[in-house]
């Protein structure tokens, strides 16, 4: 059975995920730079909160209570306006978030919570050694879900002009989480940004996705397994997680490939297996009318992926095709498969946004447009890439290796 992704499912902590992590630009860049917040000026946005709060349908007992000892963590506001230097490379991502530590454990877990996860998958579709990757990589199977107060973290937030609205709307969620009895405030911790319990939800998902699976009466993320297993597998049914597909596979592509199909057209996988497509051990695809997308993450020297719909609801988690990589690959080491056939290079160079901006200066100094410079790695940059790497009689797979900086004279700062 297949299923169609609406844009109005896609994504919903993805896009929170999104507008945590996008970079400051224009009034935002400017706030970068602006003065703390003084004592008085918090204690007044601790009020306002707490009103908005009591107006939004939260008790004023919770209200009132919480918002009396919530405090102003400067360490929050520094984790915010922190930005990488460097791009991370897929093959420093992937070795750290899918090793043999992480497999093992993973096994290991798999192997404890059988009967759990057999109840998730038969409720959800979403298959165990998925649920075991998303627990893996984001809280590394509960081992560490953040140590600060979510409700202190999220008040110093919405109290900063930055984002404040996105966090206002978090911490009354958050409030409303606490008011229905799923925590108590002084144990609600999580991420610098609020995410929390086992599988990092936002207070907002929490409130849509999360469900009590033990019966205990109460959605506890951070104490009970069965319900943030089931949450985990009912907001990946929510979003449309097929049970019939997996995530994708590693392929090996034929010499001399246009890796212009890479540029997320989706075509049946029997359309690929006529290309020459085959599967990592060099046998062919099958051809089954099921579409796929081709991901080349580290370019023509790494590995190659036929990516399917299932992948997409990963990246509705995080979107992010190196975080969607990881859970699939993770979940089918954790199920007993083998590393890559072709790993990704190790040398690939790790990209500074200057750099970034350097090489997207001199593309469309030499005619291949990427549009206003911005140090962002997307694809009307990857397009130009490709273009330039065509007209240099380059394999044109869109991904700037040391032959592309090279020939571009952009000097990295790494």
């Amino acid at each position: 059975m297949r299923f169609t992704l609406s844009r109005k499912s896609r994504g919903p902590l993805a896009l929170i995920i999104a507008s945590i992590l996008a970079p400051a630009t224009g009034t935002a860049l400017a706030q970068d730079q602006a003065e703390p917040i003084s004592q008085q000026a918090f204690v007044e946005c601790k009020a306002r909160l707490e009103q908005q709060a009591i107006e939004a349908g939260v008790s004023q007992a919770t209200a009132s209570q919480v918002m009396a000892k919530v405090e102003h963590l400067d360490r929050v506001i520094e984790l915010d306006r922190r930005q990488p230097e460097f791009t991370t490379t897929f093959a420093d991502y992937l070795n750290r978030r899918v090793n043999e530590a992480r497999v093992s454990k993973g096994r290991e877990m798999l192997a404890e919570h059988r009967d759990l996860l057999q109840r998730v998958t038969d409720e959800t579709g979403v298959p165990a050694p998925y649920l075991v990757a998303f627990w893996g990589l984001e809280t590394n199977f509960g081992s560490y879900f953040g140590k600060m107060s979510v409700p202190s973290a999220l008040t110093t937030l919405a109290c900063d002009a930055r984002r404040s609205t996105f966090f206002t709307r978090q911490l009354i969620a958050a409030l409303r989480i606490i008011d229905e009895g799923a925590i108590p405030a002084d144990q609600m911790e999580g991420s610098w940004a609020g995410a929390m319990g086992h599988v990092q939800f936002m207070p907002t998902v929490f409130l849509q996705h999360a469900v009590d699976a033990d019966g205990d009466g109460r959605r506890d993320l951070w104490n009970s397994l069965p319900d943030a297993m089931m949450s985990a597998g009912k907001f990946l049914q929510s979003m449309g997680w097929d049970g019939d597909y997996r995530w994708g596979r590693e392929v090996l592509l034929p010499d001399n490939f246009d890796y212009n199909l890479a540029d997320g057209r989706r075509l049946a996988l029997t359309e690929w297996r006529n290309m020459g497509i085959t599967d990592a051990f060099g046998n062919a695809l099958s051809r089954a009318d099921i579409k796929a997308k081709l991901v080349v993450p580290a370019g023509h020297q790494g590995p190659a992926f036929l990516v399917y719909d299932n992948f997409r609801v990963i990246m509705g988690w995080n979107r992010s095709e190196f975080y969607a990589i990881a859970v699939g690959h993770l979940a089918d080491r954790v199920a007993g498969a083998g590393k890559l056939q072709n790993p990704p290079p190790e040398d690939a160079p790790a990209l500074s946004r200057d750099d970034i901006m350097e090489l997207q200066e001199a593309l469309t100094d030499r005619g291949f447009d990427t549009g206003k410079p911005d140090g962002i790695l997307g694809p009307a940059t990857r397009s130009a890439i490709r273009k330039f790497q065509a007209a240099s009689g380059m394999v044109a797979d869109g991904y700037p290796g040391q032959a592309v900086l090279a020939r571009l004279n952009v000097s990295t700062g790494n």
